[in-house]
């Protein structure tokens, strides 16, 4: 077991997720994810609402809420795959960047590289990777450590093992760490374990999700993702740095979110965190 201290955090994507069905704010999920026992949050570019230019305001906001920042996470619709969109992405990523730098310790976390034009694989492997690449140097200069989430959503670039051999080849270890998410690479890769241990010297910090046998999003403890192991593992990687940030996205969520993130973190404490 890692030696490393626990600290167990929240994504707020299990609202995000629900789309125009979600009619609150910020500070509702900071509520809900403070009620929840969480110690800390992992907020995105959609959900951060009226803070998006007002960090001083969300970091009074967190402490009055007893949370700490995580990490931020965003996304692009070039799927960080446009040529012609590698400028604005950078533009974006330096905003976040910035924002996070107000908050001692966050991360800025990319979404997947993700399809959405015609061409090549190989030369959107290569776009995406100088976008994280640059990302990270900008992170550097900030004083801001930038990680790449990769995902099994529709049309995702970084699906199976392969995919993740070939971004890791193209990344600069010192410049962009990794956010493994257990339900994501359990849904393309035979040996998540395997996958971890081999580049544990990327992973910042660890996703948690589960999945059942047929790579359906389960409630955390219910599927097949082997818990335990993935914190034994995190606990031998150089730069983790503590934090499992729990994210939900099945059924149960989308019917009471609140609810759900609560039971999340309840069965965590069965794991010791």
């Amino acid at each position: 077991m890692t030696k490393t201290k626990l600290n167990v955090g929240c994504q707020t994507f299990t609202w995000e997720m629900l789309g125009k069905a979600w009619t609150g704010g910020p500070d509702d999920l900071l509520k809900a994810i403070a009620d929840g026992g969480y110690a800390g949050i992992e907020i995105t570019d959609t959900m951060i609402g009226r803070y998006a230019d007002r960090p001083l305001e969300f970091a009074a906001a967190l402490k009055s809420s007893g949370l700490t920042l995580v990490s931020f996470a965003f996304g692009s619709k070039s799927g960080f795959t446009l040529e012609d969109q590698i400028g604005a992405d950078l533009d974006t990523a330096k905003r976040w960047i910035d924002f996070a730098a107000a908050f001692p310790g966050a991360l800025v976390s990319m979404g997947s590289a993700t399809v959405v034009s015609d061409g090549p694989r190989d030369d959107k492997f290569a776009i995406a990777a100088e976008v994280y690449n640059r990302a990270g140097e900008l992170g550097r200069k900030a004083g801001v450590e930038v990680a790449v989430h990769p995902s099994s959503h529709h049309n995702t670039l970084l699906f199976d093992r392969a995919d993740y051999d070939r971004i890791f080849a193209l990344l600069d270890p010192d410049l962009v760490g990794w956010v493994p998410d257990t339900g994501h690479i359990l849904r393309g890769h035979k040996d998540m374990a395997d996958t971890l241990r081999t580049y544990r010297d990327r992973i910042r910090y660890i996703h948690l999700k589960d999945v059942d046998a047929n790579g359906t999003w389960a409630m955390l403890g219910e599927g097949v993702c082997n818990t335990p192991e993935v914190i034994e593992i995190a606990g031998t990687a150089p730069r983790f740095n503590g934090w499992l940030v729990l994210e939900e996205e099945s059924n149960t969520a989308a019917a009471d979110p609140a609810g759900a993130v609560k039971t999340n973190r309840q069965t965590m404490r069965s794991y010791g965190a």
